[in-house]
């Protein structure tokens, strides 16, 4: 059974934007915009091709995921076996923009790298481990409290449920196959807004 996740293990959302202002500079700084705004896992952002992004269409497909195994990359479908799309907001998809123009613009990105969104400075396939990686060295850079990659997922989803996002269109961003498996990782968020439920019913009752 999954542990549920405290919302004092997360950043706060002023943290995230401090954070993602330090990473912005890097050559991979855009994976860590999409993980925070897609709530998309470090596979699949790193298996990612420029043909899962629609940027007119403001859309991205996650179809796969990819891990390295020894010094071997290998690649297969997502967690929960199935592709989604995820919608994207306007400040991501200026920021990928200037991701594939830069990546354009430096040649020796521009080898082979298999249409990756993300990729070595050689231009190779970049490893997956990378991100997290170089992760500590941006947090301290921002003078922030330790934190995992992945729990940039678990700020977005934990974000969305919050300003009432209903679970299973979360659950649906974030590939769980069942919005159970969203409840019981956030059970904690149902608590948070059920605390002021009865004086938002009592006020609208009684004026």
């Amino acid at each position: 059974m999954s542990r549920g996740v405290e919302r004092a293990d997360l950043w706060t959302t002023e943290q995230l934007r401090t954070f993602l202002d330090v990473a912005a500079g890097h050559r991979i700084g855009a994976f860590y915009r999409l993980a925070a705004y897609t709530g998309a896992r470090r596979g699949e952002l790193t298996h990612m091709r420029w043909s899962d992004l629609d940027l007119d269409a403001a859309e991205l497909t996650i179809s796969g995921s990819a891990a390295t195994i020894g010094a071997v990359r290998v690649e297969g479908t997502t967690k929960g076996g199935r592709s989604r799309v995820v919608s994207l907001d306007a400040g991501t998809v200026e920021v990928m923009r200037a991701h594939r123009k830069a990546q354009l613009a430096a040649r020796t990105w521009w080898q082979d790298g298999d249409n990756l969104v993300f990729l070595r400075e050689d231009g190779a396939p970049m490893h997956t481990d990378t991100p997290t990686a170089l992760m500590p060295k941006f947090i301290t850079a921002a003078g922030l409290p330790h934190t995992r990659l992945h729990d940039l997922r678990h700020l977005h989803a934990t974000t969305l449920l919050l300003a009432g996002v209903p679970v299973h269109v979360v659950a649906a961003r974030l590939g769980h196959a069942d919005p159970a498996i969203t409840l019981r990782v956030y059970a904690h968020v149902p608590r948070e807004q059920a605390s002021g439920v009865a004086d938002v019913f009592a006020t609208a009752v009684d004026g």
